[in-house]
């Protein structure tokens, strides 16, 4: 007779967190270390900042991927890594 976890739980919080970081960092698509994953309520909220857009979707799409059923939020931010190319005019 096999005892059966209660399914509906998932991984506990630490180890999620702990392979979302691993997941960034070992991934050479995306070798990011600078993303912290905090928990709230019953989301985890990735913090950080990136260099693009596309940097910032790629690491939502792969966590998402991992963790299919672990809510995920982002608050990562993109920060310019080059000067403009072109002045913007306000108006």
């Amino acid at each position: 007779m096999t005892h059966h976890r209660d399914i509906g739980a998932g991984p506990p919080d630490e180890y999620v967190e702990a392979e979302i970081h691993r997941l960034l960092a070992e991934d050479p698509a995306v070798a990011e270390q600078g993303i912290t994953v905090v928990r709230r309520e019953r989301a985890l909220v990735l913090y950080g900042e990136v260099e693009s857009p596309h940097r910032r979707a790629e690491i939502l799409r792969r966590v998402s991927e991992r963790f299919p059923d672990v809510p995920i939020t982002s608050d990562i931010g993109v920060i310019r890594a080059q000067a403009p190319t072109e002045i913007e005019q306000l108006p």
